[in-house]
């Protein structure tokens, strides 16, 4: 589905605008942009990499690329570095990151945050979420509140900087990109402890977490708390 998106726009002269979270998500992109890119599936485009915290990340997993999972491994020695190659810019500084304005078109930015509730990815949704040429993917959820939830959900406009911006891009949500643990993996954790006398649930939707709730009971037949806003827990 991503790379449908990414050609399809790209070849349609438009520029793909990825909000994301710096940690797992990010990497996961520029591996599978990458893999476009050696099996010849990527248009000429310009990949830019726009957030410092997502860059440190991304040079800590370069650096330990053993811990990397066995596919990646593999990729990598057949082809170097996942997150070196000829369309990939890192942009630091802010200077750098407004000279991407100038770009009309065939660019893929990268940019947190992944929720879009600060970081900047408010700057290119500026200066391109009016373009209909251009796409808007999120890979990450988008809570309640967040302006990546209202976009997904179908804003005709948003609010930045005290400017109106029309949301006239096209909004994709591709599922499946994450960096938690789902709840069989969750389960399947939790029933390594040999002794567990608590479990907290202080994370996630209130539907999602009943849900997960009621499976601790029926699995693993261990009682579960949801910790409410500025609940006080004593261990």
């Amino acid at each position: 589905e991503l790379k449908e998106i990414v050609i399809k726009t790209l070849e349609n002269d438009g520029n793909v605008l990825i909000p994301s979270f710096a940690v797992d998500r990010t990497q996961e992109l520029l591996y599978i942009l990458k893999k476009m890119s050696m099996d010849g599936e990527l248009p000429k485009c310009r990949i830019f990499l726009d957030s410092p915290m997502a860059i440190r990340a991304t040079r800590l997993y370069n650096k330990y690329e053993n811990e990397l999972s066995q596919e990646s491994q593999e990729f990598m020695q057949e082809s170097g570095s996942i997150f070196d190659f000829s369309y990939l810019d890192y942009v630091q500084t802010p200077e750098e990151s407004k000279k991407i304005n100038d770009i009309e078109s065939g660019a893929i930015i990268i940019a947190g945050a992944g929720m879009c509730n600060g970081g900047r990815i408010l700057h290119h949704f500026k200066h391109r979420l009016w373009n209909e040429k251009n796409a808007v993917v999120f890979v990450g959820f988008q809570a309640n509140g967040t302006l990546g939830r209202k976009i997904v959900e179908g804003a005709e406009f948003i609010e930045l900087y005290g400017e109106k911006i029309k949301v006239n891009s096209t909004i994709h949500t591709v599922n499946g990109f994450s960096a938690h643990a789902d709840q069989r993996q969750l389960i399947e954790w939790i029933q390594t402890f040999e002794r567990l006398e608590k479990i907290y649930l202080v994370h996630g939707e209130e539907d999602k977490q009943l849900l997960f709730k009621e499976e601790l009971l029926n699995k693993l037949t261990l009682k579960a708390h949801i910790v409410k806003y500025k609940e006080h827990i004593y261990i």
